[in-house]
């Protein structure tokens, strides 16, 4: 189809190309019209506009996983995604991620991959396969790279590839791409971004080579284009190509907007399909996908290209609901939207969707607890709100032959998830919580500036218990005589904040978490917090942001007017701001100078173990945070010893030097105990009880493993 075809069907969606003339013309889909009207490429037609984007999982690195990946990406497929892209698979050894991860170069390997592909499209799903050489990002010594510089996330230095080894790695490319044709699939996505391989070739940052590819814009981006060319040479017309074009690098020395421009109109024209929104290196400073990023704050830069290409274009990143992505296709910024990690949190995320049912999407929070932070780990890929996720052939909830009478004690994450995976499974379940409302510590959670998302957990689950039928009986504490009769009794009875002691611990000034949090008490405009694991941070974030009452410091401050200004993580002028992110995404990497707005509070965070302060915060995440309280200029402290509190604050001892914090509250974050009065009194009863969630373990506040808890027990009941 010509490039004015293309145009013609982005601007209606509901014309039917010419080849589909002979069948009826469907009515336009009730909700959410234009994430559901089909995209046709030419040669194939793509049945909605929702893209599952690439997320590695951990299960691509082993042939024998693969039943586990087909049943993974089978369930997204049933969920009624149009087209999902795989994780990355390398062209060759060099390009491994790590030593004997994913790889396609071999006709035998290629095989085994139509166990992925049948599973797919058994569901009328189209699936591509990403092609990604990790360049200098490889963690192994046969990494290679345009020239012989070291990435700074790396130990390794890459070799540089000579002209012969350039043009073999071409080969590899083409190569792969005809083997994934052979393994089944409709296609393939070049990852030509965030900072692999490909985008090292394209950047005058990783590319200092003075031959035929390195120099000049057009040289450096010849390597993509020839990419391209040979793939589709070797795969024909009727194969799509997704090519992902870093659009926004976010790094010093990054590619200009003409420079983008061109690339993409380059790649256009030698035969690439569908053009994607890659956003970020691996080592920019700037956050890209975690909780605290505005929704779609990056979807700006796909408009931004789109009056420049005729091919369809994919914006991607923070777009997590399907208001949000229906608004991005409305306004013409895109024609297709890609979600990884939304998918993963709800395989069904399109079906509910395309049914009205937005209500009932389990929402990604964009925690990265459990998917990234795993991968990072070495481990399997999951959700914190969607353990299922990369389980799907072992954890299964299948409908009980034998209903029981079942209490959850606890509306936290662990017992929402217990409970309503009980009830979905035919069990009878009462859910007991003390409080007015559920969401247990989600319910402070959510009060912290850039954890907005959590308010959408809560929903979620709300939704759940109204669907799956759970009886909930709020503020109301169970007793030992209230559960009598169960067949079975849970216990997600939560924490409490673990008690410390050091002199004048019961002085007026020292405070806990929870009633700073809840708001019941008044935070004084220079506070000390005691505790840098997860909460204190926490906390720390919400001081700095939390106006003080009465302050006239920020009455002429525009981000600053008054109590109700909005986080950066709903604002994304704002967001990019304190980020330092080119609004009009036009400088070099798109960035600018950051322009944090001032902590409302002098802060200080201290901790009693000596090192860096957030040190085991999650591997992909920590940083923000801690970039974040250093922007704020929060005073960061650990080897502290505590010597007391008084009038005059709170003395402390550090590196043999004694001192005291003139701070009018001291914070108390150390820790938590888990709260088991009533095992206690079930035991004395001779009744047994099954402990989950802070009951079970409250070293450090978990939801990841809370709901996965939750849910494996109501799975075994």
């Amino acid at each position: 189809m010509s490039s004015s075809g293309f145009r013609g069907i982005l601007r209606d969606p509901y014309v039917l190309p010419c080849s589909s003339l002979m069948s009826a013309q469907p009515s336009p889909p009730a909700h959410y019209p234009n994430l559901f009207s089909p995209l046709d490429l030419g040669f194939t037609t793509l049945r909605n506009r929702i893209l599952m984007g690439s997320m590695h999982t951990g299960l691509e690195d082993r042939a024998s996983d693969f039943p586990r990946l087909a049943a993974y990406f089978a369930e997204r497929a049933a969920g009624g995604a149009g087209l999902i892209v795989t994780g990355g698979f390398s062209p060759n050894m060099m390009g491994w991620l790590k030593p004997f991860s994913s790889k396609l170069s071999w006709p035998w390997e290629a095989r085994k991959h139509r166990q992925i592909t049948d599973a797919v499209h058994a569901h009328g799903a189209k699936i591509c396969l990403q092609l990604l050489h990790a360049g200098r990002y490889a963690f192994h010594p046969l990494s290679v790279a345009p020239s012989r510089i070291k990435a700074p996330i790396n130990p390794f230095t890459p070799r540089a590839l000579t002209s012969f080894g350039v043009d073999r790695t071409i080969s590899a490319y083409a190569n792969a791409a005809r083997l994934a044709r052979e393994g089944g699939y409709d296609g393939i996505e070049v990852m030509g971004s965030e900072g692999y391989l490909i985008n090292q070739f394209l950047s005058a940052r990783t590319n200092r080579r003075e031959d035929a590819w390195g120099g000049d814009a057009a040289k450096r981006m010849r390597f993509a284009v020839e990419i391209v060319r040979r793939v589709r040479e070797a795969c024909g017309h009727d194969f799509i190509i997704v090519y992902r074009l870093s659009m926004l690098e976010l790094v010093p020395e990054g590619s200009n907007w003409e420079e983008i421009v061109a690339q993409a109109k380059a790649i256009e024209a030698v035969g690439a399909t569908i053009i994607n929104t890659g956003i970020g290196w691996h080592e920019a400073r700037v956050p890209t996908i975690a909780t605290s990023v505005p929704r779609a704050a990056f979807a700006g830069v796909t408009a931004k290209l789109r009056p420049e290409i005729t091919l369809p274009l994919v914006a991607t990143n923070r777009i997590n609901m399907p208001d949000v992505a229906e608004g991005i296709l409305a306004s013409g910024g895109a024609d297709l939207i890609s979600m990884a990690r939304p998918l993963l949190a709800d395989p069904e995320w399109p079906n509910k969707a395309r049914t009205g049912r937005a209500a009932a999407i389990n929402t990604c929070i964009a925690c990265n607890q459990a998917c990234l932070d795993h991968v990072f780990e070495q481990k399997i890929a999951s959700c914190l709100v969607n353990p299922r996720a990369c389980a799907e052939t072992e954890l299964v909830y299948a409908k009980t032959s034998v209903p029981k009478r079942i209490a959850v004690v606890g509306a936290g994450p662990a017992g929402l998830a217990c409970a309503t995976v009980a009830a979905e499974r035919g069990h009878r379940v009462v859910l007991f919580e003390s409080a007015a409302e559920i969401g247990g510590q989600f319910n402070l959670a959510k009060r912290i500036p850039g954890k907005e998302e959590f308010h959408e957990t809560l929903r979620y689950f709300r939704h759940r218990i109204e669907d799956t039928g759970v009886e909930l009986k709020l503020a109301t504490r169970a007793e030992g005589d209230d559960l009598k009769g169960f067949d079975e009794i849970v216990l997600a009875t939560g924490i409490v904040p673990r008690r410390i002691d050091f002199p004048g611990i019961g002085h007026p000034k020292v405070v806990g978490y929870l009633d700073v949090l809840a708001g019941r008490v008044r935070v004084g405009a220079k506070v000390a917090i005691i505790g840098a694991g997860g909460i204190g941070f926490d906390v720390a974030e919400y001081l700095a942001h939390q106006p003080l009452l009465d302050d006239a410091r920020f009455a002429d401050d525009p981000f600053h007017a008054g109590d109700h200004s909005p986080p950066p993580s709903l604002d994304p002028a704002r967001w990019m701001a304190e980020w330092g992110v080119d609004p009009t995404f036009s400088s070099p990497g798109g960035l600018r100078t950051p322009q944090p707005a001032p902590s409302m509070r002098q802060l200080w965070l201290l901790q009693r173990s000596p090192g860096k302060p957030g040190a085991r915060l999650a591997k992909t995440t920590g940083w923000i945070h801690r970039a974040a309280l250093k922007a704020k200029q929060v005073t960061m402290l650990g080897g502290v010893e505590y010597l007391g509190v008084g009038d005059a604050g709170l003395r402390i001892r550090r590196e043999g030097q004694e001192l005291t914090l003139a701070v009018e509250q001291v914070v108390i974050c150390a820790g938590q105990e888990p709260r088991r009065e009533l095992l206690t009194t079930l035991q004395a009863m001779g009744i047994r009880a099954h402990l989950i969630g802070g009951a079970d373990v409250a070293a450090e506040l978990d939801a990841k493993r809370a709901i996965a808890q939750g849910s494996r027990l109501a799975a075994s009941l």
